[in-house]
């Protein structure tokens, strides 16, 4: 039975129970804080900032998008530092962000202590048309470790995937399932995988169909729940969700 432990609350605060060198890997996508230049267009609502007008389909809002480039940057400190230290020695670190924010989270993991190894490239297959410029179809992941990075194993892995974002999705920005399965593949199985950003709960899945244990947390209530019980339909059987 794969270990579920499901936490509500901010990560910030949550991340001080774990204890230090308990996890194994860290997979995440923390809000990026992208949309919009001026101050008035942050904080708009993030349906209305990362989702095209007249889309039938609506989601829950999520907390923490509308920092300021600095404001993001010292608060990504504070929970990647916190991930550095519940991370084991060699453990390796996979964060979701986009072009906006690729230079300014490359500064905050080296900030918090983790050791820089490189950037895996998405590619979502579709996006927004723009007259006369390259289409930003491609969203990066964030390789990192804490120390020297302890390998699982000698295959060798691409640093490119390509995968559409997934029609029945449940989060505004979740990522694909199949795709973090491919990630977890940097892994050993049987593994503790923490995502301090679990949205709704794909990270879990994908840990629960790869043998892996989970450890997520979420700030928005309304995301808990649809993690809590889209985990339950994958495992029915889990009998160690932290319901608190």
């Amino acid at each position: 039975m794969s270990y579920i432990d499901l936490r509500q609350g901010d990560c910030v605060e949550l991340l001080r129970e774990l204890p230090d060198a308990s996890v194994d890997c860290v997979l995440t996508a923390p809000p990026y804080a992208s949309g919009g230049i001026c101050l008035r267009d942050r904080q708009r609502r993030v349906s209305e900032k990362y989702q095209n007008s007249g889309t039938k389909k609506s989601y829950p809002d999520f907390f923490g998008d509308a920092k300021d480039q600095r404001g993001w940057l010292a608060w990504a400190q504070l929970w990647l530092a916190q991930c550095w230290r519940v991370a084991r020695e060699g453990a390796p670190l996979l964060m979701f962000t986009d072009w906006r924010q690729l230079p300014t989270m490359t500064d905050a993991i080296q900030a918090a202590g983790w050791t820089w190894g490189g950037v895996l490239a998405w590619d979502k297959r579709c996006a927004r048309p723009q007259k006369g410029r390259f289409r930003q179809q491609c969203e990066f992941v964030l390789f990192a470790s804490k120390g020297m990075f302890e390998a699982a194993h000698e295959r060798c892995l691409p640093g490119c995937f390509a995968y559409c974002v997934d029609r029945d999705k449940l989060h505004l920005t979740a990522k694909p399932v199949a795709l973090l399965r491919d990630l977890l593949e940097v892994t050993p199985p049987g593994c503790t995988v923490l995502d301090p950003f679990m949205g709704a709960g794909s990270t879990g899945v994908a840990c629960l169909e790869t043998g892996r244990r989970f450890i997520g947390m979420e700030l928005a209530p309304a995301y808990y729940e649809i993690s809590r019980q889209r985990l339950r339909q994958v495992q029915p059987y889990i009998m160690d969700v932290a319901m608190d």
